[in-house]
């Protein structure tokens, strides 16, 4: 090789409409436990109404810490009132690919967005959808925005997979959409950005940081200051606005901070942007008037996208592989399009960065390493390789390795995700009022369809 058990709360008390502190019915979650507390909003009368909230990177253990010392408080008091496992989210675990899965229960053969960057066969071209800002520019500044703001929704994620909104609003129902960069849905909207013209189809209640607002919030420019949280205060303003008016069936609320942290610290550090967070999903309980009425009016489901690792080396996997063919990379995994997949393969099975390597033969996956040590290893594996937009051989990094970006940009020293192992792999997942938590991120989206009366055959 070159170098290069079931659990439940302590307490099922539940906190006061008043606040939810960390003495309030405080969920005891030991390391890779579960739980359900002993009366949860599923066991009381259900509500009709659904938010679905998204942290982007928060780990699993991160999340069992904050609820177990009570440093998140609102996640804290919500864990205790509802039921929690840890799922799995799908290859590669990179936010495109996640939230695409999340938003259409779909894997991504089925929905077509296989990674922050790649080869677009039939336009001959790169895609990358933010990698870095330095990717951006490298890839073409104005072209990548277009794909990552539109492109992505309107033309690469596939029409064969439905949206949570596509489907709510198809029933007669109200979505919202905070931040989320999967929004495909019914309702043109225009930029409130002076110059910006393009037309870009959401759900009903559409707001994308600033650039797309359905109704005046009164919410700050979420332009710069990510570093202490600039975008999960505004989803926060926006969430008390929707939440104060009962403005919606089905809210989809993403907090994309946490992870820009993370990326920064590692996920073992992220304490502040995790409070921040925390902060966000308690202006939801403000503005229902406590955490009782907020739970007697929604159905919740608190998960991330992906998880988050440490990185202390980055490797470019275009120079491993450039007399072969074309690879695309960044943070923890990476394609190549190429005519000698199994030459690739047996390049990369002998490099010390790749965790594994693996390509199509038939309906046979092919690995240079045991997929099944990974958490639905191989099943996940496979989904991506099926992806019509999909490199021939697809690779996972090793623990602690990262994949340069187009621009030549790493996160050594923080955090990173996208590959197969368990710390990218998995996430939490809490459920209030619906039930069991699903076992796979593409579980949500069918679970709350289920909850709000809409066919499943609506969802992909």
């Amino acid at each position: 090789m070159r170098a290069c058990g079931s659990w439940r709360v302590t307490s099922s008390s539940p906190a006061s409409p008043e606040s939810t502190s960390a003495d309030s019915g405080r969920a005891k979650i030991p390391e890779g436990g579960r739980f359900a507390a002993a009366e949860t909003a599923s066991s009381r009368q259900r509500p009709a109404k659904a938010i679905l909230v998204v942290i982007d990177g928060l780990t699993p253990a991160a999340f069992e810490e904050a609820v177990e010392r009570g440093t998140a408080p609102t996640l804290a008091a919500l864990a205790a009132q509802g039921e929690y496992d840890r799922a799995v989210t799908v290859f590669p675990s990179l936010t495109p690919v996640c939230l695409s899965s999340l938003v259409t229960g779909a894997d991504p053969d089925a929905h077509g967005i296989p990674h922050l960057v790649w080869w677009h066969r039939g336009e001959n071209r790169l895609v990358e959808y933010g990698s870095s800002f330095a990717a951006l520019r490298r890839a073409g500044t104005r072209r990548s925005i277009l794909d990552a703001i539109f492109r992505m929704n309107a033309e690469h994620l596939s029409p064969d997979v439905t949206t949570l909104y596509e489907a709510a609003e198809g029933a007669g129902l109200t979505s919202a959409a905070v931040n989320i960069v999967c929004y495909r849905g019914r309702t043109p909207h225009r930029s409130r950005v002076p110059g910006v013209t393009r037309i870009a189809y959401g759900p009903k209640r559409f707001f994308y940081f600033n650039l797309f607002e359905s109704d005046f919030t009164g919410a700050p420019l979420s332009i710069g200051g990510r570093h202490v949280g600039s975008n999960d205060r505004y989803a926060a303003a926006v969430g008390r606005w929707l939440v104060t008016r009962d403005g919606f069936d089905l809210l989809v609320y993403y907090l994309p901070d946490y992870d820009y942290a993370s990326h920064a610290v590692g996920p073992d550090a992220a304490h502040e942007a995790l409070a921040r967070a925390d902060a966000s999903v308690q202006a939801l309980v403000d503005a229902a008037g406590g955490l009782d009425e907020l739970l007697a009016r929604y159905a919740v489901v608190l998960c991330a996208d992906h998880g988050q690792t440490h990185v202390r080396q980055a490797v470019s996997l275009h120079d491993l592989v450039t007399d072969l063919g074309l690879a695309t990379a960044s943070n923890r995994a990476g394609m190549v399009y190429t005519d000698e997949p199994s030459a690739v393969l047996e390049r990369l099975a002998e490099e010390e960065c790749v965790g594994a390597a693996f390509l199509l033969d038939g309906d046979d996956v092919v690995a240079t390493a045991d997929l099944d040590e990974h958490p639905n290893g191989r099943a996940r594996a496979a989904a991506a390789l099926r992806n019509p937009n999909a490199g021939e051989v697809l690779v996972s990094a090793a623990p602690g390795f990262e994949f340069l970006d187009l621009a030549g940009r790493h996160h050594v020293g923080g955090g990173s995700h996208g590959s197969l192992t368990a710390g990218d792999s998995e996430v939490p997942m809490l459920t209030i009022g619906l039930g069991p938590p699903p076992a796979s991120i593409t579980g949500v989206a069918p679970l709350i369809l289920r909850h709000l009366g809409v066919a499943l055959d609506r969802a992909a």
